[in-house]
């Protein structure tokens, strides 16, 4: 695409948003938290989790042992719904490939150079293709956020759209890093820019930084995707990472998906969780006891 295309395409939406009056929204959204509360909308946070495991000291040992308890729940659990995603580096792609016995669970891989995004797009490309050969069935990279607050947006398309054609049919998430956009009006575009290029995904955050996702950048990315899916007819998934450390933290997520994009989008083939903290406090409020499974 040149360009003045993805120029033409931002000048369709209106991206001049007021940070005060998206809080006030959002604000007001939240208000109905406490509805949500029930252990249907539990069970179903839980079957949204992408099990996420991106330490400095992973291994095969620890990856293989996740996995394995994700088999093991499976088995255990069956009356439940499973995770929706098993999220590794990709060197542990194929660990997962070979461990996972469960149908239905999707293999994640960060991969771009995640979480800079900072490298040759040539390097990206040969990550993201090795990952999908050794068995990634998703792909969560990195927007080039440094290049798109310089206004080079023609790069930062090209790049997801390279990446998304490497991927294939593997889905891919384009994670926005919210928190270094500095304004809604930003994050508006992120989005947009993401889906135009190709994104199945938009994503708030790696976790890596310290200032993660928040409600208010949720909100703005899903009135994003709404307003991409009213003129393209296009529906893009959402799904919200870092700091999500309650289960209050999941409502407040789940609440803005419904009220925003509607019941449409409340499957976890439209909306994840990028957190491992959240499976043991989900699992012991469905089960009404204290569980640490995973």
């Amino acid at each position: 695409m040149e360009e003045n295309k993805y120029a033409q395409a931002l000048a369709k939406y209106d991206t001049s948003l007021d940070d005060a009056q998206v809080k006030k929204a959002v604000g007001n959204i939240l208000k109905n938290l406490s509805e949500n509360d029930t252990p249907e909308v539990m069970k179903f946070l839980f079957s949204c989790i992408e099990l996420t495991s991106l330490k400095t000291t992973d291994s095969e040992e620890t990856i293989m042992a996740l996995t394995e308890k994700v088999n093991r729940f499976d088995e255990e659990y069956h009356e439940l719904p499973h995770v929706a995603t098993i999220c590794v580096y990709p060197c542990y792609a194929s660990i997962v490939r070979d461990t996972l016995q469960v149908d239905g669970v999707e293999i994640a891989c960060v991969s771009g150079s995640f979480p800079s995004s900072q490298a040759l797009i040539e390097v990206k490309v040969a990550e993201t293709a090795l990952a999908c050969k050794d068995g990634a069935t998703e792909i969560d990279t990195v927007m080039s956020v440094g290049r798109f607050l310089h206004d080079d947006y023609e790069t930062v398309c090209d790049e997801i759209s390279e990446l998304k054609a490497v991927c294939g049919d593997n889905r891919m998430k384009v994670i926005l890093e919210t928190s270094l956009l500095g304004s809604a009006g930003n994050v508006k575009k992120a989005s947009l820019l993401a889906m135009y290029a190709g994104a199945d995904f938009i994503k708030t955050s790696t976790g890596k930084e310290q200032s993660v996702a928040t409600p208010e950048a949720a909100y703005v990315m899903c009135q994003a995707i709404k307003e991409y899916y009213e003129k393209t007819g296009i529906r893009i998934g959402f799904k919200p990472a870092g700091g999500l450390n309650t289960v209050e933290d999941a409502l407040s997520y789940y609440t803005i998906v419904k009220e925003v994009l509607g019941k449409e989008w409340l499957s976890n083939e439209y909306f994840r969780l990028g957190t491992s903290r959240l499976s043991n406090l989900l699992l012991s409020r469905i089960i009404g006891r204290e569980v640490n499974f995973f």
